[in-house]
């Protein structure tokens, strides 16, 4: 009987798989193909034009551009290319009111992941061409703001970038580029938006107009950079660096200075160094005085940083005079305590090893803060133990809608989650930077944003939520959600986001905030390093909260305003900070909306207002109430602007069509108004800024801090480009007095070309610091940095080509009608067009190239 029920069960379980087997086979035919998708997103030809900057906006829009996506199917289309679910999701920076396509739909998905589906009723047909009119709000003034990695889905199947909208690296420039995105050509219709707007394209023969204006020389004295307050080469025998170095240390250990000693790169010898730190021989923090004589070199410091700064001196120097050093006295001090680098992280993630050698290249010019900003909407990029979601999730973005593993794919991530714009710095690298930065006098201030820029945080905090109360742990689960799920608020943020602001009004939002402080801190504790400083953004906080039931009774305490519920809450962590010991930093046009008397004494202000939009009533203001203004204005450290106003020259332009290193190195800090007579608005007018409110006597800026954010820097290399040589201008500026500086008088105005500005000091220091930029770049390759090599000027004038370039000694090449590479060495005779591109110091890597047409 058993034999046979076992027979009987054999029987029925065969018949059973070979009914499974019939049933796969027949799913297999009906189920929509990957193949078929992956070749459709390997065929589809995807192109990005903008076709006007200014054009008669439809009904309803204002100040808007228009531009296009042109799909064309392939010829050899699938057969079987899936139809349920298709759709295809691409990034568009801009609001998009209104997109126009005869078989497209779109949908806004957040911020700015778009989807475009068929129509009912359409399909795609072999060969067909699509062109999709989107009516974006603002200007599209570059090529940079296409984004890439657009992508197609279809139900049942994974997700899969087309392939015509992946970025390329260009061999010779190492640079990002963006294959299809067209070329823009029509100067008319997309430099400007119009009316009032006179910007014009940089064209090389602009540049080698202005170039040829500011020409500077190579230095064959001082290199050392930024300028020493006094610096003198001395007569007499060269001082032979060959013969080693022998080291003496007074008031100071050999760790400390270690990095400063080995940027020497020196090796142990007979030639006496001696250093000795003595804050009452050296009278101002950070401050020294270097002797270098055939008998040796003698380093006097205030402090550590003095005694590094000197030694970084001593290594410019020396490297520029290739180990043959001429006698040199400096004495040298800085002219502000805050000179700072930001580094956006949160848009687009960047390597341990990046931030490690910016670190480096930091010490090398005297720069004292490291502002890393480590979370926004875009992603998370601290790991933080007792919240493993924050990175886990908050770190990838992935095509995930639900959001349950990753974060919306914005800015061009593209669907997979793989790229390098995703990661994380772990506890051990976070804790292996600050210790790298406090090696070099640096100190490094973490940046959360909050209570706006925050969906990255919120998100990963939503999964946490969703895995606990799951698991039945419901006030686990409540502990840190940092959404009331009974708001009923509708807003949209700058950057277009629905739910990206923090609820104020919730304990579990600064229970998370004090979680996150607290493990900050014990990473800089295993550092070595205390936390000195914690930023918390509290900039650009949209509408939110009007309908959240938990914010009732804090709407109604503020007077029924929840627009105050966002300065309570700076105020509010502002004092929890400094219970911890910690001075808050925040950016200015939230910090200055707080009661500087529920703030504490000390606080830090990031003043990010444009330099003809807002920023002397910010800085003066927040200056006024004795906190520690740090300039961080668009116009002199905002390195994610272009260099130029030209469509080939990546970066955001919202608040500068160009910042280059002549605008930062001529920046006045120490009179703002001023600066109209040096820097036109964002629509290259010159105009006067009113003095309002006036800067009360016995207050002066902190400092000045350049800025990276990173919406469209994907790559290494290009956060080296957009720094330098730019933070080499910003780092002068903030070491060094500038001369054609007016006295600041209260109530007073300046107009363009304002003649109490010195001209000619402001073009001397220009010549003078150019010649000093050239002489550094054989150290900047030497720490890797792959600085922006700019391209030339040109002109042909009566049938010769002229070509200057922006820093002296920098090697140009040209080509005639596309013919062979050719060295330039002065003007020479040239029919038809030309191409000009310049070289680094190296040789190893290229300017873009630029063209010059024969006149007429």
């Amino acid at each position: 009987m058993k034999r046979e029920n076992g027979m009987r069960v054999a029987a029925l379980t065969g018949i059973a798989m070979a009914a499974l087997a019939t049933s796969a086979v027949q799913a297999a035919a009906e189920a929509p193909s990957q193949a078929a998708l992956d070749r459709l997103a390997d065929t589809l030809d995807y192109r990005y034009r903008v076709i006007d900057n200014g054009p008669t906006c439809p009904a309803g829009i204002e100040a808007c551009f228009l531009s296009t996506i042109t799909l064309t199917i392939p010829d050899n289309l699938p057969a079987d290319v899936p139809t349920k679910g298709l759709a295809l999701y691409f990034s568009f920076v801009n609001r998009l009111p209104r997109v126009e396509s005869d078989i497209f739909a779109h949908r806004l998905i957040n911020g700015d992941v778009q989807q475009l589906t068929l129509k009912p009723g359409a399909a795609l047909r072999p060969g067909a061409k699509h062109e999709i009119r989107l009516w974006g709000v603002g200007s599209n003034f570059s090529k940079a703001f296409g984004m890439p990695n657009a992508y197609l889905v279809a139900d049942g199947l994974k997700p899969r970038t087309i392939a015509a909208t992946r970025p390329a690296i260009d061999p010779e420039t190492g640079l990002e580029i963006l294959p299809f995105v067209d070329p823009m050509t029509d100067e008319a219709r997309l430099a400007t938006k119009g009316g009032a707007d006179r910007t014009r394209w940089l064209t090389p023969e602009r540049a080698f107009a202005l170039q040829a204006d500011r020409q500077a020389s190579v230095t064959t004295g001082i290199a050392i950079l930024p300028k020493p307050s006094k610096a003198v080469q001395g007569k007499g025998v060269a001082i032979d660096l060959s013969r080693g170095l022998a080291v003496t240390l007074q008031g100071v250990e050999h760790a400390d200075i270690a990095p400063a000693l080995a940027a020497l790169g020196v090796a142990k010898g007979v030639l006496p160094l001696t250093i000795r730190v003595d804050a009452s021989a050296v009278g101002k923090p950070e401050a020294y005085i270097l002797d270098a004589k055939e008998s040796g070199i003698a380093i006097t410091a205030h402090d550590v940083a003095g005694a590094s700064h000197a030694l970084r001196s001593l290594a410019q120097q020396a490297m520029f005079d290739k180990g043959k050093l001429r006698p040199l006295r400096v004495e040298d001090a800085p002219e502000y305590r805050f000179r700072g680098l930001h580094i956006d992280l949160g848009r687009n993630f960047h390597s341990r090893e990046e931030i490690l050698k910016l670190v480096e290249a930091m010490a090398a010019y005297k720069l004292n803060k490291l502002h890393l900003h480590l979370a926004d909407d875009e992603g998370w990029r601290i790991e933080i133990p007792a919240l493993p979601e924050l990175a886990a999730i908050g770190s990838k973005r992935c095509h995930d809608l639900a959001e349950k593993t990753c974060l919306l794919p914005q800015l061009g991530a593209g669907p997979d989650g793989t790229s390098s714009v995703n990661g994380y710095l772990g506890v051990a690298d976070y804790v292996a930077i600050v210790k790298a930065a406090a090696a070099r006098q640096i100190e490094v201030i973490p940046s959360i944003d909050m209570p706006g820029h925050s969906r990255a945080a919120i998100r990963a905090m939503e999964a946490r939520y969703a895995r606990l109360a799951g698991d039945g742990k419901k006030a686990d689960a409540e502990a840190y959600r940092l959404i009331d799920p009974a708001d009923t608020t509708e807003y949209r943020s700058i950057q277009n986001y629905s739910d990206n602001t923090l609820n104020v009004c919730l304990p579990a939002t600064y229970r998370f905030v004090d979680t996150v402080v607290d493990a900050l801190a014990d990473m800089h504790k295993q550092a070595g390093a205390p936390l000195k400083t914690f930023h918390l953004g509290a900039d650009e906080t949209a509408g939110a909260w009007v309908k959240s039931p938990a914010c009732k009774a804090m709407i109604a305490d503020n007077g029924r305003d929840a627009g105050k519920l966002t300065p309570r809450f700076i105020e509010r962590v502002s004092r929890s900070l400094a219970v911890k010991g910690l001075e808050t930093a925040g950016w200015s046009d939230g910090m200055g909306h707080t009661d500087a008397a529920a703030m504490p004494r000390k606080v830090q202000t990031n003043i990010w207002g444009v330099l003809h939009a807002g920023a002397i009533r910010e800085a003066h203001d927040q200056m006024n109430r004795g906190w520690d203004a740090v300039l961080s204005i668009p116009d002199l450290g905002y390195f994610d602007m272009p260099y130029a106003p030209n469509p080939e020259e990546g970066g955001y332009n919202w608040a500068s069509r160009g910042v280059d290193p002549y605008q930062v190195f001529g920046f006045m800090p120490d009179n703002l108004p001023a600066n109209a007579a040096t820097i036109r608005n964002i629509q290259a007018e010159g105009k006067a800024i009113e003095d309002r409110p006036v800067l009360q006597p016995g207050h002066r800026v902190a400092g000045l801090q350049a800025q990276l954010w990173s919406e469209t820097i994907r790559t290494d290399a290009q956060v080296d480009y957009m720094l330098f040589p730019r933070l080499l201008a910003l780092a002068e500026r903030a070491w060094s007095p500038a001369p054609w500086t007016p006295a600041y008088q209260a109530g007073a105005s300046y107009e363009w070309g304002d003649k109490r500005v010195d001209a000619a000091k402001l073009k001397a220091g220009w010549q003078d610091f150019a010649g000093r930029v050239a002489a550094q770049f054989p150290q900047l390759e030497r720490m890797g940095v792959a600085y922006r090599v700019a391209p030339p000027g040109a002109q042909i004038a009566k049938g010769k080509l002229e070509a200057n370039s922006m820093f002296p000694g920098t090697t140009i090449e040209y080509r005639i009608n596309g013919g062979a590479w050719t060295r330039y060495a002065g003007p020479v005779a040239v029919s038809g067009a030309v191409d000009l591109r310049s070289r680094s110091t190296d040789g190893k890597r290229a300017s873009r190239t630029v063209r010059v047409e024969p006149a007429g």
